[in-house]
């Protein structure tokens, strides 16, 4: 997988695939099978095709099973051993994964949402214009995943991510400042978080 100057100086991606799958019966998610693989490889996948370089995966949950059985060479591999505090801790991981890569940017998905492909992922990356972009997808009018954070956003992100609640709090706080990007046309946001949704799978 190659990537050119021009390609990789801008958006790194993030994959946040370190849950334990808790309210799945502690299936992590990351292991899930979508079209006869698993979910961390169609997240990160989408994050490549729709021009995000490097691509990071924070692992935790049965990381050495996810090493195992998923196809992922070619990306950074990030594991989070405080997977279990929650996701603000694997976003924490990931921001500082990048440092030293030169991203001005990371755009950040997640693993369970398999409708959110590389057209969503690669129009959300068209709103960068800066290290103090901040973009998300939208739909109906309404923000949601992926978002893409600026590198001179990051410390601040990082320290308002703690528990479940990711980068929401820097968001809400931030409203403003968001650039909002249409994707409801080409993109699907379920999330895969119960055993009713795994009818969304392939």
């Amino acid at each position: 997988m190659e990537r050119t100057t021009k390609d990789s100086a801008q958006v790194a991606g993030i994959v946040l695939a370190a849950g334990g799958g808790r309210r799945l019966g502690g299936r992590p998610k990351a292991l899930l099978t979508h079209r006869g693989r698993p979910l961390v490889e169609h997240a990160a996948h989408a994050l490549w095709e729709g021009g995000c370089a490097p691509v990071h995966i924070v692992l935790g949950a049965a990381a050495g099973t996810v090493r195992a059985r998923a196809r992922l060479d070619g990306y950074v591999l990030v594991e989070n051993p405080d997977w279990e505090e929650g996701m603000g801790s694997s976003l924490r991981a990931g921001l500082a994964s990048l440092a030293g890569t030169g991203a001005k940017a990371a755009l950040v998905a997640l693993v369970d949402q398999p409708g959110i492909g590389a057209e969503a992922v690669a129009r959300v990356v068209a709103a960068y214009r800066s290290p103090a972009t901040l973009a998300a997808a939208a739909y109906g009018g309404e923000r949601g995943h992926p978002a893409l954070f600026g590198a001179d956003r990051w410390a601040d992100v990082a320290a308002s991510a703690v528990g479940d609640r990711g980068a929401r709090a820097y968001l809400r706080a931030h409203q403003s400042a968001i650039t909002l990007v249409d994707c409801s046309d080409i993109a699907r946001t379920d999330d895969i978080d119960t055993p009713e949704d795994l009818t969304l799978l392939e």
